[in-house]
């Protein structure tokens, strides 16, 4: 008797196989039970009938709890009604272990929180299945892309000696006595990266002590950033379109199921092809301006509502670039035509979900990196060795950061990023 799993049933039709798995979900109906097992590959209806198995058996099926191990055996068949489906007639069942207590998760509605508090439970369920199988196919999209390019992939450590966005939104800890930070970026060491291998990034977990509690916050997230030696801020731009473009292609192409289990519209996604609409900080301003924030002005920030209204302009993702340079970080090279405003971009995802990448080209001038470094009262002795890499043999050089977490988000039609994440950290969360 071979084991095979769900995703595969579909090459056994006719054969007689065992399932193993959880039990999802049960109904009866006379001489019928359906049970619907899970197994990590997808959801199979297990049909018992009387006239098939002993009664022990069929009383036995009756009685199962949910998420009961076992291993059911059957005859694979298409489903009657639903073409592309199949099920198993099963007759043969084995409990492996039964739940010492009822299970929590039930099919009634419960609260976030406790669901969250159950976060370790909830990721067996269809919906929650389905976004982290959209987070995978993300995940290996995103290195296809960059390793089909040449790209390196290059470790960022975790601890780090110095601030990398702002030294307001660090943790920090103790490394043998003397204070460390956990990242906030690899891009730093990406830059050095860069200058080893010519395109280089790195992909990993980041940190943001922010204090919020917003839709779009998470102190432990995953980034992607690559780094290119030579690289200006319209090939920075090119280059983080076409990522993006790739990845929506990639889950538009495998993971459709998926996303109907998300109950996405994927009207926006089907859009988004390059090029992108790109317009100016001041453009946008203008937009606010035209729309409801009359009092917008030059050298504020966009928070969520702002950056809601500029992309509903637009009917795929909007590049927002050049913006004033005291709204960015100290490594942004400055526009030589108006040295106010960094060679920076950011782009905005439609229906609200705001900025998933943001980035630009770099400052390659090692006096004008001391400035800054002086300016944003930072360090100076934990950046030498970065200032090494303007030292010797200094170039021009551009990357980005993407955000997984609101990647998923907004593929996914998400309203929170707190599902994003299998275990998510946030303000006021640390378990499970």
């Amino acid at each position: 008797m071979s084991v095979v799993t769900i995703s595969h049933l579909a090459q056994h039709v006719g054969e007689t196989v065992t399932l193993l798995g959880w039990l999802y979900n049960k109904r009866s109906s006379g001489k019928l039970h359906f049970l619907e097992v899970r197994d990590g590959s997808g959801i199979c209806q297990c049909v018992v009938f009387k006239g098939n198995v002993s009664p022990e058996l069929f009383a036995q099926a009756d009685h199962l709890q949910q998420e009961t191990s076992l291993a059911v055996t059957g005859t694979v068949k298409e489903h009657g009604k639903i073409k592309g489906t199949f099920e198993l007639d099963a007759s043969g069942l084995e409990v492996i272990a039964p739940p010492s207590r009822e299970y929590p998760i039930s099919p009634k509605d419960h609260g976030t929180d406790f669901l969250m508090d159950h976060r370790h439970l909830w990721l067996r369920s269809r919906r929650q299945q389905a976004i982290i199988r959209v987070r995978h196919t993300i995940i290996k999209a995103v290195r296809d892309f960059f390793d089909g390019r040449d790209f390196t992939l290059v470790d960022a450590p975790i601890f780090t000696p110095n601030a990398c966005e702002g030294t307001s939104t660090l943790f920090e800890t103790d490394y043998h006595g003397e204070p460390a930070y956990l990242t906030q970026s690899g891009q730093l060491y990406m830059e050095a990266a860069a200058a080893a291998f010519g395109k280089a990034y790195c992909f990993g977990p980041t940190f943001r002590a922010e204090k919020s509690k917003t839709r779009r916050h998470l102190a432990e997230f995953w980034m992607v950033e690559p780094e290119v030696a030579f690289l200006d801020l319209d090939g920075d731009m090119c280059l983080a379109e076409d990522l993006l473009a790739f990845v929506v292609g990639r889950v538009l192409e495998s993971r459709r199921e998926e996303l109907k289990v998300c109950e996405r519209d994927i009207a926006f996604l089907e859009n988004v092809k390059t090029p992108f609409p790109r317009i100016t900080y001041a453009d946008a301003i203008r937009i606010l301006n035209e729309n409801g924030h009359p009092n917008a002005k030059v050298g504020d920030d966009f928070g969520a509502d702002e950056e809601t209204v500029i992309s509903s302009k637009f009917d795929r993702p909007v590049i927002v670039h050049r913006y004033p340079m005291d709204l960015k970080a100290f490594y942004f090279a400055k526009d030589k035509e108006r040295p106010d405003l960094a060679l920076c971009m950011d782009i905005l995802a439609p229906e609200g979900y705001g900025e998933i990448i943001g980035g630009g080209q770099r400052e390659d001038s090692l006096e004008r990196l001391e400035e800054a470094i002086t300016a944003h009262k930072l360090p100076r002795e934990a950046f030498e060795w970065y200032l090494d890499l303007r030292r010797y043999g200094t170039f021009p050089h551009a990357g980005f950061g993407l955000g997984i977490e609101r990647t998923v988000a907004w593929l996914c039609g998400l309203g929170h990023v707190r599902e994003t994440i299998p275990f998510p950290r946030m303000l006021n969360r640390l378990a499970p």
